[in-house]
């Protein structure tokens, strides 16, 4: 401001207009959907003045005072609350499918049939849909798959069966199927539609159930308040697994023990005409993974144990790049029926490495000193001379009287 000596007080233009233009202190701009306010049922303006015009006036909003200022505070809360046209509320279409789990193969059988009404994700307006299955919890890698992609569509039928191989009864009552909806791009990032998770309890054995379910949008993820709070017990956490590692899961292994009894009259020459134990190792799933490209490059070793001469060690072929290995290999141990009662049967599963150990990935023992599964298979292979008996096991990261390393 410029005062010159005896004249009255000048102000000039850019004065004035800082003066008319800041009134006081700065106020957040309105937006357009203020002055058209769209009032919720329970909203206290519906019976009030504020709505009384049914349009506010810019001036009234701008120059009404506190109270009005308030008022409208209350109106745009519940515009994001009432609102229908928000994306929460928007349709992202349906999705069939039905679950099947065979309890004699311990598999669980996804056919994805069709879908209906998908979210346009394209500029065409279209999409390019496909499904991707995950059980939760789980790791990602070791247990997505994935069905074919059908172009340009919003109503794709795949008919698509999708099988997870090792799946328990246990599993079934404490894992989540989660079927996401996803658009292809080849140029950028595949985007996502929506998904839907079902409890597998809800699937009875030996019975196919359908499913005809909206698809919605994935869980928000937890606040940064409830993070913090989850960061400052890591310390906590990490002690209790500690404890608790001997039990981890490492994933499945399928295993088939035969007993063969030794031939008569001379028949069936070759190793195993004086009869012995045959280990078929037929695959592994959902194997934890040990490389950074989120796989491993696993393989399978079998011992029978005690072995003095360590001249039991068989080992099969090295599977690149995967968490469900297919191995279908037989290993054979010639010995009595009565010193095999005595006997324990170590497999172990590890991840190759070039020109540096190999890591163990998880392992499961089988004899008469077992507990569970793998007690059960043990005596159900001795009982059953003759025949072979297939059965899952769930490998863990420590194996009694062994160590975890090659």
């Amino acid at each position: 401001m410029t005062v010159r000596k005896g004249k009255t007080l000048a102000v000039t233009i850019q004065e004035h207009m800082a003066i008319d233009v800041c009134p006081g202190p700065i106020r957040p701009i309105r937006q357009i959907s203020a002055y058209f306010p769209r009032l919720s049922p329970t909203s206290p303006g519906r019976t009030g003045d504020v709505s009384g015009g049914g349009l506010l006036s810019p001036l009234l909003a701008a120059g009404g005072g506190g109270g009005l200022l308030s008022a409208m505070s209350s109106v745009d809360t519940s515009i994001e609350v009432d609102s229908c046209d928000s994306d929460d509320n928007t349709s992202l279409g349906t999705l069939e499918f039905d679950l099947l789990y065979d309890r004699a193969t311990s598999s669980l059988h996804c056919t994805v049939l069709k879908a209906k009404g998908l979210k346009p994700m394209d500029f065409n307006g279209l999409a390019d849909p496909y499904v991707k299955l995950h059980l939760l919890p789980g790791a990602c890698k070791a247990n997505k798959l994935k069905t074919k992609t059908v172009r340009n569509t919003l109503n794709p039928v795949w008919n698509e069966t999708l099988t997870y191989c090792g799946i328990t009864e246990e599993d079934m009552y404490r894992k989540t199927l989660r079927v996401s909806v996803c658009d292809e791009d080849k140029l950028t990032h595949n985007e996502f539609i929506g998904e839907s998770r079902v409890a597998l309890r809800r699937v009875k054995p030996d019975q196919t159930k359908h499913f005809n379910i909206c698809l919605e949008h994935p869980p928000p993820l937890p606040s940064p308040t409830a993070m913090s709070t989850a960061l400052r017990g890591i310390s906590c956490y990490l002690r209790e697994t500690e404890q608790q590692r001997s039990l981890e899961e490492r994933g499945r292994l399928l295993l088939c023990l035969q007993y063969v009894p030794p031939a008569d009259d001379g028949e069936g020459a070759g190793e195993r005409a004086r009869g012995g134990l045959c280990v078929g190792v037929k695959r592994c799933a959902h194997l934890a993974a040990m490389d950074v490209n989120g796989f491993s490059d696993p393989y399978v070793k079998t011992y029978l144990k005690p072995d003095v001469q360590k001249k039991s060690k068989h080992k099969t072929a090295v599977i690149k790049k995967t968490l469900n290995p297919e191995f279908n290999e037989e290993f054979f141990y010639e010995i009595s029926f009565s010193e095999l009662a005595a006997k324990t049967l170590e497999v172990t599963v590890w991840d190759y490495d070039l020109g540096k150990s190999n890591d163990f990935i998880g392992g499961v023992s089988l004899g008469c000193h077992s507990q569970g599964d793998t007690l059960q298979h043990w005596i159900d292979c001795l009982k059953n001379k003759g025949k072979k008996v297939e059965r899952w096991h769930t490998l863990t990261n420590e194996l009694p009287g062994s160590t975890s390393q090659e």
